[in-house]
């Protein structure tokens, strides 16, 4: 085994000198330790050069190169640690070898992040609150994306909407997926279409951390914003792993591959990072004549570079590419019966790519930054013998103004434009005169903000904002926003907030089942824009002992809704009807979360979220439907010292759902309260290889899923034996049933490699 790792090292090393031109030089390399166990994954660079930098691997040890000749200072700095600086003599033509011992920061408040004012901010100093996941915390449950993996944040909930297509949204305390914005590096990369299909396509290979808000961002977002947004931070090619392999298969016959490599071109960095997943396994446990799990195929690319400029001013560009092919439906189903009426399947070809820019404006003593973003977004879809053939190009701009007023005065301008083409081959682009003629829609949305950060005193800090969009369709829409943080001596912190936010209907994006199934799409009239009003109050506090810390975050919040866009089920089982509510809505909820981490090696993370959504129409109350009353997540990790093997135990337990029927349906109106756990067993090598297995679902839950066929004339026994596909004269089927996906127990396999 030595001989033939000592061959890997060899061969590895040829061909990473012959690909990037990688050449002997000054460098720096070791190991980061603290309190005498590895600090992994921490950040090295140098100061004030702080384009030279890596990243520690899970041991603790790092190689940097092409480090200036003399003394430098060396920073190193990651989530649960203090930042710690370093001055180390760098010699001519010689890699300098060191060893760093930093301390543990284990309430995890001085990470850096964006997503709740625009700007870089301290965790703990910021006004709005934000959680920060990492792909460590993901990694105890593995998942081929982003979209699955978010089932582990207390709050945050993937939902299945399609039991046929498996698409589905995100939902941020109980508020629908539309509510939700999904930012790429601060842009609003996936909105609208690519809501439904675009998310499955977000690889984890390609993040560096999640940024989570919960509660209205429209002030300094624009619409979508509503319930929240999801941040993802890609990883920065000056940091990343020169190579990483992550590979793994479950019993099921799911395979995942995610691969990345970084290179260094001139001034430039480089990270090229590929997924791919594939699943061809036609299962029917249900017994109801569908596949349980959609079939797929999907490959995502995504490339980023960095250019460095004059006094430490950056370009930076990157770029994603998805080709997914997916399919649900009969399991004697072909290609060729795609389109037909005879097979049932749901067809689904995806065609995306997107681009994201951040470009640091050379103004002298100014924090100018112009960011944009494109994507292109192809949808090619067949719901049985019903084509959906679609089209959505988005473009943003965003100029941005970091500016300080005075000592205590922080402000943030902007200007903002985004351009959205949407066409398809339905009634949503039909001309309202002559339904002959196509008519796609196009909508400039220009918006300018700004917002004051001011320091009142040690303990409170005020922030005020207020955004102005004008909507070509709508007209002028004001959001504005107050938020209010205090910190008490024995570092207790309050935060209350209240703001306020729009949303704009894309009609597939609020739910693309109204095309899965039997039912017809109605649009009773011209639908105006949503509003809404948020508070929250959230606590925060970290009880630190000999032992380890326990970090506790708790919060109650309110919404409440006008113009609500209801998609109506229940007045024609053969119909969705959209429309404004001519009511109001209301969200109310608490959610509390609890981080431990002990000396002995053991971490847990319980949070849990409860949420009372409903509208009010006519004096009538009716509850959100596929939303549980409460939901709770967990994840219990132990890691032994001497041996690096590691157990992590994850999942959630779901609370009961009311469910869309159709007439005479026999099926519950409501689900059963559920859990869904995974076991986790891991062991790391010294050589960068990470090996692991595990079972999902290792309770075998299953729900019942069963799309039922419905028939006046027919006794509910031959409804619910009715053989799909055949769609006898009154017969209707509703996709949108489904409250969990139909997996049961399955074993999975894993490696990962990281050479840094």
């Amino acid at each position: 085994m030595k001989h033939r790792d000592i061959l890997l090292t060899i061969i590895l090393t040829f061909l990473l000198k012959q690909s990037f031109g990688f050449t002997q030089s000054q460098g720096l390399k070791g190991k980061v330790i603290s309190e005498g166990k590895a600090a992994e994954f921490v950040n090295i660079t140098i100061l004030p050069l702080k384009n030279i930098g890596t990243q520690a691997d899970a041991e603790g040890n790092f190689l940097l190169k092409n480090v200036p000749i003399g003394k430098q200072v060396i920073q190193i700095s990651g989530v649960g640690f203090k930042t710690t600086q370093r001055t180390v003599q760098i010699q001519k033509d010689k890699i300098t070898t060191v060893s760093f011992e930093i301390e543990s920061d284990q309430t995890a408040l001085n990470e850096v992040v964006v997503s709740g004012t625009m700007k870089e901010t301290l965790v703990n100093l910021s006004s709005t609150p934000i959680e920060i996941y990492t792909p460590t915390f993901f990694k105890k449950n593995p998942t081929p994306n982003l979209f699955e993996a978010l089932t582990m944040v207390n709050g945050v909930r993937p939902q299945l909407n399609c039991s046929v297509c498996s698409t589905g949204d995100i939902h941020i305390n109980g508020m629908e997926g539309a509510y939700t914005m999904v930012l790429i590096d601060g842009m609003p990369i996936v909105s609208a279409l690519s809501t439904v299909y675009g998310l499955s396509g977000i690889p984890n290979s390609m993040v560096e951390r999640i940024e989570v808000v919960k509660g209205p961002a429209s002030t300094l977002y624009g619409s979508e914003a509503v319930g929240g947004l999801i941040n993802v931070i890609t990883k920065s090619p000056l940091k990343s792993p020169t190579i990483s392999l992550d590979f793994n298969s479950t019993t099921y016959g799911e395979h995942t591959l995610d691969g990345a490599v970084k290179a260094k071109i001139g001034k430039a960095s480089t990270m090229l990072s590929t997924n791919y997943f594939n699943f061809q396994n036609r299962i029917d446990k249900n017994n109801d004549g569908l596949t349980d799990l959609t079939l797929q195929n999907r490959i995502s690319v995504f490339n980023k570079w960095s250019f460095q400029r004059k006094n430490n001013r950056t370009f930076t560009l990157a770029g994603r590419y998805v080709n997914e092919d997916r399919f649900g439906g009969e399991l004697n189903w072909q290609k060729q019966d795609r389109g037909g009426d005879k097979i049932y399947g749901e067809s689904i070809y995806t065609k995306r790519w997107e681009m994201v820019g951040n470009y640091q404006l050379p103004i002298n003593n100014q924090q100018i930054n112009f960011q944009f973003s494109y994507n292109h977004h192809d949808q090619n879809s067949a719901y049985g013998n019903q084509p959906y053939i679609a089209k959505q190009e988005i473009a943003f701009g965003q100029l941005l103004w970091d500016k300080k007023l005075g000592k205590n005065h922080d402000a943030l301008f902007g200007l903002a434009l985004r351009y959205t083409f949407y066409d398809d081959n339905n009634t949503l682009t039909q001309d309202e005169n002559d339904s002959t003629i196509n008519k796609p829609s196009k909508t400039f949305l220009p918006g300018i903000f700004a917002q004051d950060e001011i320091k009142i005193n040690k303990r409170n800090t005020l922030l005020v904002g207020l955004r102005y969009d004008y909507n070509d369709i709508h007209g002028g829409i004001a959001s504005p926003r107050v938020n209010w943080k205090y910190n008490s001596e024995k570092a207790d912190i309050f935060r209350l907030s209240f703001g306020t936010g729009y949303r704009v209907v894309n009609l597939f994006s609020e739910d693309e089942t109204v095309y899965s199934g039997s039912r017809r799409v109605e649009v009773r009239s011209k639908l105006n824009p949503e509003k809404s009003w948020n508070t929250n109050l959230s606590y925060q506090k970290t009880l630190t002992h000999t032992y380890g810390f326990i970090a506790v975050d708790a919060s109650i919040f309110y919404t409440y809704f006008t113009n609500k866009i209801v998609a109506d089920y229940d007045t024609d089982p053969t119909k969705v009807i959209f429309d404004n509510l001519k009511g109001y809505g209301e969200l109310k909820g608490a959610s509390i979360n609890v981080d431990a981490n002990f000396t002995n090696g053991i971490k847990l993370t319980v949070g849990g979220t409860y949420t009372d959504i409903y509208r009010v129409e006519n004096d009538l109350k009716i509850r959100q439907k596929r939303t549980p009353i409460f939901t709770t997540n967990y994840a219990i990790s132990y890691t032994h010292p001497k041996t690096q093997m590691m157990i992590d135990f994850t999942g959630n337990i779901y609370g009961s759902m009311d469910l869309p029927l159709i007439e005479n349906d026999i099926r519950s109106a409501r689900s059963p309260i559920f859990n869904i756990s995974n076991l986790q067993i891991s062991r790391r090598f010294n050589n960068g290889l990470q090996v692991y297995a595990g079972v999902k679902n290792l309770f075998n839950f299953l729900p019942d899923n069963k799309i039922v066929y419905q028939a006046n004339e027919l006794s509910p026994e031959q409804v619910a034996n009715a053989t799909v596909g055949t769609f006898p004269k009154g017969y209707y089927f509703n996709a949108d049933y489904g409250y969990a996906p139909m997996q049961g127990i399955r074993g999975f396999l894993g490696v990962r490699w990281h050479l840094f």
